[in-house]
C-alpha cells in the first residue's frame, strides 16, 4: 500500500468532457468572463479605496468581499483555462491540496463575511442612533480578521484530515478543480470521518449563517416598513436588496452542493454548479452592487470627473 501510495503525486483533472471545438468556445467564454470577474471587482476596490465617501464600514467589509471573490477567481479559473487546451496536463499532488485550502478558506471567508453584512445593515437601519458606536472602526476589523482567521482554520482541519488519507490510485479528478469532495473519492481508506466534518461544517457555515442572515433582513424589513420618508425607505431597501441577491446566489448554490439530496448524475450537475459558484457569483457580485448603488455609481462618476479634470490640466 505504501509503495502505491508514493506513486501518486499528481492528479488528472478531467474537467468538461466535451469535444475540442467546444473546449475551445468554452476558453473564449470563461476567459472573458474571468477578465471581467477581474476587472469588476477590482472596479470596487479601486472606487473604495480612492472615494473617501466611501470609507464606511459597509464598504470595508464590501473591500474584503471583493478580494475574496478575486481569490476565487484566480484560485480555479486558471486551472480550468488550461485543462481546456490541454486536458491531459497534470497537477501536483502538493499543488491540488493547495488549491482546495485556499478555495475553502476563501468560501469560508465569505459565508463570514456575508453574515457580517448583515449585521452591519441591521444595525445601521434598525439601530441608526448607537451605528458609530456599535460599527467602530476596531469592531469592523476584529470581525474581517476573525472571518479570515475562522475561514482559514476550517479549511485547514479539511486539509490535515485528507493528508492521513493513502492515494493508491485511480489519479483522475473527475471535476474542473481540486474540489474536495472528488478528491477525497480517491482515497483508498474509509473517509467517513471526513464526510462528517464536511457535514458539520455545512452546518456551521452554511445553515448557522444563513438563518442569522434571515433574522437579521426579517428585522431591517419591518425598520423599512416603519420609515416615513419615502427617499430613505427607498435607499434602504435599494442597499438590503442588492445585499439579498448577493446572499440568495451564494448560499443558495452551496447549499444545493453540499447538502442538498443527490441527483442521478450528480458529478455533472456538481461541475455546473460549482462553476457558477467560483466564476459567475463573482462576476456578479460587483455588478449588483454598481448597478443597485447609487453611492458606487456616484463615486465612479466622481473618479471620473477628476480623472477628465487632470488631463486638461
Amino acid at each position: 500500500m505504501e509503495k502505491n501510495q508514493t506513486m501518486v503525486t499528481e492528479f488528472i483533472l478531467l474537467g468538461f468532457r466535451l469535444g475540442p471545438k467546444i473546449h475551445i468556445f468554452l476558453f473564449g467564454l470563461f476567459s472573458l468572463f474571468y477578465t471581467c470577474t477581474l476587472l469588476g471587482n477590482g472596479l470596487i476596490l479601486g472606487l473604495i479605496s480612492l472615494d473617501c465617501r466611501l470609507h464606511t464600514p459597509m464598504y470595508f467589509f464590501l473591500s474584503h468581499l471583493a478580494i475574496v471573490d478575486i481569490a476565487y477567481a484566480c484560485n480555479t479559473v486558471p486551472q480550468m483555462l488550461v485543462n481546456l487546451l490541454n486536458p491531459d496536463k497534470p497537477i501536483s499532488f502538493a499543488g491540488c491540496l493547495t488549491q482546495t485550502f485556499l478555495f475553502l478558506t476563501f468560501a469560508h471567508t465569505e459565508c463570514l463575511l456575508l453574515v457580517v453584512m448583515a449585521y452591519d445593515r441591521y444595525v445601521a437601519i434598525c439601530h441608526p442612533l448607537q451605528y458609530s458606536a456599535v460599527m467602530s472602526w476596531g469592531v469592523c476589523i476584529t470581525l474581517v480578521l476573525t472571518s479570515w482567521a475562522c475561514g482559514s482554520l476550517l479549511a485547514l482541519v479539511h486539509v490535515v484530515l485528507i493528508l492521513r488519507l493513502p492515494f493508491c490510485g485511480p489519479h483522475e479528478i473527475n471535476h474542473f478543480f481540486c474540489e474536495i469532495l472528488s478528491v477525497l473519492k480517491l482515497a483508498c481508506a474509509d473517509t467517513r470521518l471526513n464526510q462528517v466534518v464536511i457535514f458539520a461544517a455545512s452546518v456551521f457555515i452554511l445553515v448557522g449563517p444563513v438563518c442569522l442572515v434571515l433574522v437579521s433582513y426579517s428585522r431591517i424589513l419591518f425598520a423599512i416598513l416603519r420609515i416615513q420618508s419615502g427617499e430613505g425607505c427607498r435607499k434602504a431597501f435599494s442597499t438590503c436588496s442588492s445585499h439579498l441577491c448577493v446572499v440568495g446566489l451564494f448560499f443558495g448554490s452551496a447549499i444545493v452542493m453540499y447538502m442538498a439530496p443527490k441527483s442521478h448524475h450528480p458529478e455533472e450537475q456538481q461541475k455546473i454548479l460549482f462553476l457558477f459558484y467560483s466564476l459567475f457569483n463573482p462576476l456578479l457580485n460587483p455588478l449588483i452592487y454598481s448597478l443597485r448603488n447609487a453611492e458606487v455609481k456616484g463615486a465612479l462618476r466622481r473618479t471620473m470627473c477628476k480623472e477628465g479634470h487632470s488631463q486638461l490640466e
